[in-house]
């Protein structure tokens, strides 16, 4: 399934062409001849001392179709959960149609919010969204990433919670002006996928979200990442190389225009703690020790209340033996 896909079933479920929004016997005096209602891009409102004409009997008057969309008892008011930019297509929809059919409502989003809606490509409809800034695409099942389909203008770039595993198709044509990009929860490994977190690919990169892969190569990983000069924040936390015992110190150091790491501020006094660590290079080891303290167990033998057999005795002995598996 692709985004434009899910970008249609979602005009549908918001029905931007029925009662009561969209064009119809409930307003046609509006719209006859050349008369066009006013309003903004998306923040459209209607002001009744603007109405020059009375509304006839037979339709109604934008106040109450508004009325309609925004009353939580209305039958046409938008279920729990919608966004705010929902219900502002939906006004919109009410007073100025024509700027929600066909091939104009691509020109009024600058955010577009496509989550957990099975999406598995990225298509070239996107780059029918020519003022898009912001992308959210999290929770779906993406796993390869097309740059040349992504629109030039995106500064936001949320892939989270997907299945991503190479970053080479997204490195090819990536949109010049981003400046978050949101990998958090995929299947990243490394050390393959260092060269792709580069200025040459990212230059105005200002957050960057690596969460819970499986990145290793602490060391390789952070030399690229440095040539990111206008990196500020970063998360790395939940991937093997976040055991390591100087991992934040070695980050905090080698990142030294670094704000926040792992949601947590970088202020002065770690700083000076951390200087040096990134010259001490024999401090990271490519192993990790995890302790593992075990409380009660319920629902098993007691081993310590063996059976107390006579010398000589028959009977027979049974023994227990317990098998317990970690899952990293």
């Amino acid at each position: 399934r692709s985004v434009s896909a899910a970008f249609r079933d979602h005009l549908r479920h918001l029905a931007l062409q029925d009662f009561p929004c969209g064009r119809g016997s409930w307003n046609k005096s509006r719209f006859n001849g050349h008369r066009r209602p006013r309003g903004s891009q998306l923040g459209l409102q209607t002001d009744a001392a603007r109405q020059e004409e009375a509304i006839p009997l037979d339709e109604e008057s934008p106040e109450v179709l508004l009325e309609l969309l925004s009353d939580p008892h209305s039958p046409w008011a938008l279920p729990p959960g919608c966004s705010l930019q929902d219900q502002r297509l939906r006004e919109m929809a009410v007073l100025a149609p024509e700027k929600v059919r066909g091939s104009n409502i691509f020109q009024i989003f600058e955010s577009l919010r496509i989550v957990g809606k099975g999406v598995e490509e990225v298509d070239e409809g996107l780059l029918q969204f020519q003022q898009l800034e912001e992308l959210i695409l999290s929770t779906n099942q993406i796993s390869r990433i097309t740059s040349a389909n992504l629109p030039r203008t995106l500064k936001v770039l949320e892939l989270c919670c997907n299945a991503v595993a190479d970053l080479q198709d997204l490195c090819t044509q990536p949109p010049p002006e981003l400046q978050h990009l949101g990998l958090g929860y995929n299947k990243l490994c490394g050390p393959l996928q260092n060269k792709y977190l580069t200025a040459d690919f990212w230059p105005n990169l200002v957050s960057l979200d690596l969460s819970f892969n499986n990145l290793t190569d602490l060391v390789g990983l952070i030399s690229q990442l440095s040539s990111l000069q206008k990196l500020r924040i970063l998360v790395l936390q939940g991937n093997p190389l976040a055991l390591i015992p100087t991992y934040r110190g070695f980050v905090v150091d080698s990142l030294p225009k670094l704000s926040v790491l792992d949601d947590t501020y970088i202020g002065p006094d770690e700083r000076d703690q951390s200087h040096g660590l990134s010259r001490q290079s024999e401090l990271l080891r490519s192993e990790a020790r995890v302790v593992v303290s075990i409380g009660k167990i319920r629902g098993v033998p007691d081993p310590s209340a063996g059976q107390q057999l006579e010398v000589g005795s028959k009977a027979p002995v049974i023994t227990y033996s317990y098998c317990v598996a970690y899952e990293f």
